[in-house]
């Protein structure tokens, strides 16, 4: 009995988590409503007055994309005596030279291009290679798989006007939402990001990050943060605290769009995945004690604490998905009263503000139309549904960052679906297929049988929960095994 409590217990504190976060998210959504009345506006400076800039394009191994980033770096709308773009390819196949035989096609852009034998630091290390060689005031970054928009430096650079100003990001948009399930739901989890999280944080000041690409910094913000730090997998949030603790200001500008690629397949997927939850994490270990320390407002503490440790949520999914099995046997021996199992019942609060926060976030992309809100109706469910099958492998990632465990830099492979690239024949696939792989498969037979033992008892108390968690991880783990098994 004594054992029955701890899990309940521990499960209480897991879903306390989920509840505290979903609070800071709804907080989120009230200034994502105030942020859309205000977007921040700024004109370019007259044509001859405007600043030299900087364009860094990182590069490792991009065989398929690297021609297409070329070609719509070749057509920023600026004077071309004031802009010089570099290629940072840190490359080992022929990328390289397809780079130096592509770009003699503009003999009239100032392309540089800068190899490294040596890739310490990976695309940090890239970037800071390139700063040190950068004639720009301002420096644009902008990876691979992005297509970005002609005038981005016209629609940005007004902001610099204000001395304060270190960094403007723009919004990600995407390529090729619509080539499956799985890239519709990455750019339905994106968006939530792009709308209600970076709109609500910027509208109260709060921390907000550079996303490491579609985004343009004032160079003196940079090198007064202390430029570019390889300690973490997140390069680009790691930067963006370090600046904004030292009271530089960000402009968030939803309505700049920065069209890119989204993975298509689940081990690209989560090879992204894995940097982001782990870079995270590795960036609230090295901050959020001095955020703390430092005479910010509470308001602003909270949110970045949240903002921070957001990825812990997987870790806490884990917690609760596997306490939930001895809470629900439990219960059915009587072990636990029912008034006790029913109060649980308020962290179902939790979800439905996170609910809320992708529906007003996808659904103001499409103006509230009946086919969106028909399309979010069988969407939401099925990416909480994904998000819970992939809690182990971002668990274990987000452990590994609060434990201080390195891993190198994996990047995520591009692949020009826009030209209807064929994914299947890509070289750069990984084909090693981790143990969370495994585990995955096993917790899909798991809940799948707590499914089915739930109808046969005809027990319906967590048959949602469980049906949720066998769905997501059975997508998950199959998914998984047909991509990292193609040859």
């Amino acid at each position: 009995m004594i054992f029955i409590y701890i899990i309940m217990g521990i499960y209480v504190l897991a879903m306390l988590f989920i509840l505290l976060y979903s609070f800071a998210q709804a907080n989120l959504l009230y200034h994502f409503f105030k942020f859309r009345k205000n977007i921040p506006k700024a004109s370019p400076p007259a044509w001859e007055k405007l600043p030299f800039v900087t364009i860094q394009l990182p590069i490792f191994n991009e065989k398929y994309v690297v021609e297409r980033l070329i070609d719509a770096a070749a057509k920023f709308n600026y004077p071309k005596d004031k802009l010089e773009i570099q290629l940072l390819d840190d490359s080992t196949d022929e990328t390289a030279d397809i780079i130096k035989s592509y770009i003699q096609n503009y003999p009239e852009i100032d392309f540089q291009y800068i190899h490294r034998e040596d890739r310490t630091g990976f695309k940090a290390g890239a970037l800071k290679a390139g700063l040190d060689l950068a004639k720009g005031e301002f420096i644009a970054v902008f990876d691979a798989d992005f297509v970005p928009d002609p005038d981005f430096i016209l629609q940005t650079i007004g902001h610099f006007s204000n001395e304060k100003i270190g960094m403007v990001q723009s919004r990600w948009t995407h390529l090729n939402e619509g080539y499956s399930i799985l890239t519709r739901l990455q750019a339905f989890a994106l968006d939530a990001h792009f709308m209600v999280e970076q709109m609500g944080r910027n509208h109260q000041q709060a921390f907000i990050n550079f996303n490491g690409t579609g985004g343009i910094w004032r160079k003196s913000c940079i090198l007064d943060a202390g430029n570019w730090h390889d300690d973490t997998l997140t390069e680009d949030l790691d930067l963006s605290y370090r600046a904004q603790q030292k009271g530089w200001e960000f402009i968030y500008r939803p309505d700049i769009k920065s069209p890119a690629e989204l993975p298509p397949f689940m081990s690209a997927i989560k090879s992204q995945q894995f940097r982001w939850t782990k870079g995270g994490a590795e960036c609230a270990a090295k901050h959020l004690k001095n955020v703390w320390l430092n005479p910010f407002g509470l308001r602003k503490k909270l949110h970045a604490s949240a903002h921070l440790l957001n990825a812990v949520i997987f870790i806490a999914v884990v917690i609760v998905s596997l306490c939930s099995i001895p809470l629900w046997w439990a219960f059915q021996q009587e072990m636990i009263p029912g008034e006790i199992f029913r109060g649980a019942a308020v962290f179902l609060v939790g979800f439905v503000i996170i609910a809320l926060v992708y529906f007003f976030a996808n659904l103001s992309l499409v103006e509230f139309s009946t086919k969106g809100i028909l399309r979010f109706l069988w969407e939401l469910p099925l990416f909480l549904s994904v998000s819970m099958g992939l809690s182990i492998h971002n668990a274990q990632a987000v452990w590994q960052g609060l434990t201080g465990k390195k891993s190198p830099f994996i990047r995520t492979p591009k692949y020009n679906l826009s030209d209807k690239q064929s994914w299947k024949k890509n070289i750069y696939h990984q084909l090693k297929v981790p143990m969370t792989t495994y585990l995955e498969g096993v917790m899909a037979v798991v809940f799948l049988s707590m499914v089915v033992i739930s109808i046969y008892f005809q027990t319906y108390e967590m048959l949602v929960f469980h049906g949720m968690l066998a769905l997501g991880f059975t997508l998950v783990s199959i998914e998984s095994f047909k991509s990292y098994r193609l040859k």
